[in-house]
């Protein structure tokens, strides 16, 4: 072979070398960065190709809240939403123009198929010239108690702004999580791919003024109220200077220093006395019993007892998106440069009974009523129970995990159970009382604006000596006369619905 033809042959191979070496860099090192959606949001071939894939299920016990099913069109599979606005915010939606939201998107990586662990199922699937198929995702949610939380929301009307979270103490898990006004997922991932009426119907969501598409179980935080009572309790009880039988100031109102301002009570009256024990406070939801209490135990330990709940993080992670994160809940004003502003007195007075700064998420406060149903140990909330193959075969399962071993010691973790159960026996929660049944909960009744009514709040847990259910309802905006606006009222009767669809199956 003369020298010529050599190197045109050498110059033949190093080319053929370097198409061989660029097509596997870019179908397999650089496959995800090529296809992804979030990275190439404008490419319609990645979109056509996602949107014709089947998806992995979303599955609620046995039964699935989210499914492709075949079409008869060019993308030849539709997401369907077999339970629609009752699991909207966890299932979120799947649409070719829109962006993913809910377990839709979290969960993205094991509905395609695409997750690390689910590779070999996927690799089977090509090698046997078949469809590959998506991973299905378990969640922890239980259809009884999610079903009576929705529900009970819309029984208050359609356009109640409101939101239900249940939790398992033991564990952490979720049972329910309901935010209302909810939507429909199925319209959203356009029902007979009709993109031109998903987008309209998406359009009419954002500029909903009752904003339907936020889950207000996680991302709304408002004053907790007297709910957050239960955090001044456990501080109070903690310090070791009080018990439930500590006599405190009940009388009409509170003289706040370095203001005019007193603190009074929701009655404008007094609380049964010019002294009352604790646990007779905590019944009657007694602002200046609190704001007192707060004041003799200073802010920091406020600030600490809130953090050990839970206050200043985000633990949950499962609805975790680009649309959809976990508020964190506060307890201080920040200024310009983010730094905490110091909480005066008569701040401290306010900041016990869950006004001032304080802010919470309903989410926030099923953790305090978990934690302390669970002898003080706070675990940490979750929603997704198992990923599994499209065979259902378990690939991985969630274990359950402390948050804080210890947010409350046990003996004042007993302290505030039988202080919640006698709210509820002898207080202001008795429309919570279940027969058999012992129940431990806390109204809330927080004030806003002047121009717009109080946010009520319930928070509870039961049976009260061996909690298999921490529940906490807002009700942000019900549409009634602000005199009707109670925890007791609008608030307690859902916890007790969704309390009794896991204990009474």
């Amino acid at each position: 072979m003369n020298r010529p033809i050599r190197n045109v042959a050498i110059a033949v191979m190093v080319l053929f070398l370097a198409l061989m070496i660029n097509a596997t860099y870019l179908q397999y090192l650089q496959a995800d960065n090529l296809t992804s959606l979030s990275k190439h949001p404008d490419n319609n071939r990645v979109k056509d190709a996602a949107f014709s894939e089947p998806r992995g299920k979303i599955l609620v016990g046995n039964r699935a809240i989210a499914l492709s099913r075949k079409s008869d069109d060019r993308y030849d599979f539709l997401r369907v939403y077999p339970d629609g606005a009752e699991y909207a915010h966890i299932s979120g939606y799947f649409a070719r123009n829109l962006n993913l939201g809910g377990i839709e998107s979290s969960q993205n990586d094991v509905l395609t198929g695409d997750a690390p662990n689910l590779f070999v199922n996927r690799v089977i699937d090509l090698l046997g010239n078949e469809t590959p198929q998506g991973g299905n995702v378990s969640l922890t949610l239980n259809a009884k108690a999610q079903k009576a939380a929705y529900d009970g929301l819309r029984a208050l009307g359609t356009q109640v702004r409101g939101a239900v979270v249940a939790i398992e103490p033991a564990t952490g898990r979720v049972l329910a999580m309901v935010s209302s006004p909810s939507f429909s997922p199925n319209r959203l991932a356009t029902h007979a791919h009709n993109f031109t009426s998903a987008g309209h119907y998406y359009q009419k969501l954002i500029d909903d003024p009752l904003s339907p598409l936020n889950n207000r179980a996680i991302e709304e935080r408002l004053p907790p109220g007297s709910t957050f009572k239960l955090v001044t309790a456990a501080a109070a009880l903690s310090s070791g200077k009080y018990t439930p039988s500590t006599m405190v100031d009940g009388g009409a109102s509170l003289d706040l220093p370095l203001t005019s301002k007193n603190l009074v009570n929701e009655s404008r009256g007094g609380c049964g006395g010019a002294k009352i024990t604790l646990t007779r406070a905590l019944d009657v939801s007694c602002n200046v019993a609190f704001g007192s209490v707060g004041l003799k135990l200073g802010p920091d330990a406020l600030i600490k007892q809130a953090e050990k709940f839970g206050w200043g993080q985000a633990p949950f992670k499962d609805l975790d998106d680009p649309l959809t994160r976990m508020a964190v809940s506060v307890m201080q004003a920040r200024d310009k440069d983010g730094n905490p502003v110091p909480i005066d007195k008569p701040q401290t007075a306010f900041t016990a009974i869950g006004q001032s700064n304080v802010a919470a998420t309903p989410m926030q406060m099923a953790m305090v009523a978990s934690a302390i149903a669970n002898n003080g140990r706070l675990m940490k909330p979750y929603l997704v129970d198992e990923i599994r193959s499209a065979d259902l075969d378990v690939i991985k399962t969630t274990k359950p995990e402390a948050l804080n071993p210890e947010a409350v010691s046990p003996s004042v973790a007993r302290q505030l159970t039988q202080m919640m159960v006698s709210v509820v026996d002898n207080g202001t929660g008795v429309n919570a009382q279940i027969p058999g049944i012992k129940v431990a909960g806390k109204t809330g009744t927080a004030q806003s604006a002047p121009s717009r009514p109080p946010y009520a709040w319930f928070v509870s847990f039961a049976p009260a000596d061996d909690a298999r259910i921490a529940v906490a309802v807002l009700i942000q905006d019900a549409g009634v006369d602000r005199n009707a606006i109670s925890g007791n009222g609008l608030a307690a009767p859902i916890a007790k619905r969704v309390i009794e669809a896991v204990l009474n199956p």
